[in-house]
């Protein structure tokens, strides 16, 4: 299960549904060396967007 700690780049691996649905949400640079370190809390942040949203559809079947 993905939460708030977990990196870009490990959510990347986990789902192999995170890069369309974070790109859905407005997160763009995926890619950068950057943000894959960002954990998603500090990503979310930086983007305005509601964490607790963003971990539903990441963690949904």
């Amino acid at each position: 299960m993905i939460n708030k700690d977990n990196t870009i780049g490990e959510i990347l691996e986990m789902n192999p549904k995170a890069a369309e649905i974070l790109s859905d949400f407005g997160m763009g640079c995926l890619g950068c060396p950057s943000a894959t370190m960002e954990t998603l809390e500090q990503a979310c942040y930086i983007h305005g967007l509601e964490l607790e949203e963003v971990l539903n559809k990441l963690n949904e079947k």
